[in-house]
């Protein structure tokens, strides 16, 4: 996450540049990965949101941060809830997901964000910050099916598929 040195830009110039561009194609929606590189800072991704209409993140990689500021991460999750994606990096196992559930769902306290016991940043813990269901929904994937084409319709074919499909048996 850093490159430090001659030659390389400040992580402000970085995100400077990217709003720039954001301001420049204000018809054009903009997913921002990683809660937009600045998750330890929600008042300043907030002004950002705010300033840039067009401007939604994603969560990817960053419950690290999030769950570790429960209160400013949930008010933040409900304010923002039109502009907030679930996201991951690749396609982690079912294991790998069960922080995320665990963090945006409940209010448990200090658990580990990842299911490594080496975790990629450091050996911290988090807190969930349990979202109301209308805000998981959005957050899921109604915010993908109304932002990214063609999620809708995969969707709708994904629940006929699903609707079409005979129950799965009780086990005695």
């Amino acid at each position: 996450w850093s490159f430090h040195g001659p030659g390389f830009p400040a992580h402000q110039e970085l995100i400077d540049a990217r709003n720039r561009v954001i301001a420049r194609h204000p018809q054009t929606t903009f997913i921002c990965a990683h809660m937009a590189d600045i998750p330890e800072d929600l008042a300043q991704l907030a002004a950002h949101l705010d300033r840039y209409p067009n401007m939604n993140v994603e969560i990817a990689a960053r419950i690290s941060e999030l769950g570790r500021q429960p209160y400013t991460a949930r008010r933040f999750f409900l304010r923002y809830a039109d502009r907030i994606l679930f996201g991951t990096d690749g396609v982690p196992p079912m294991s790998e997901l069960i922080p995320h559930f665990q963090f945006l769902e409940t209010w448990d306290e200090y658990f580990p964000y990842e299911d490594n016991p080496f975790p990629p940043q450091v050996l911290w813990n988090i807190y969930g910050i349990g979202l109301p269901d209308e805000v998981l929904r959005k957050v899921y994937h109604e915010n993908a099916c109304r932002l990214i084409p063609g999620v809708q319709s995969a969707c709708d074919a994904y629940r006929e598929r699903r609707a079409d499909s005979p129950a799965p048996m009780e086990q005695n």
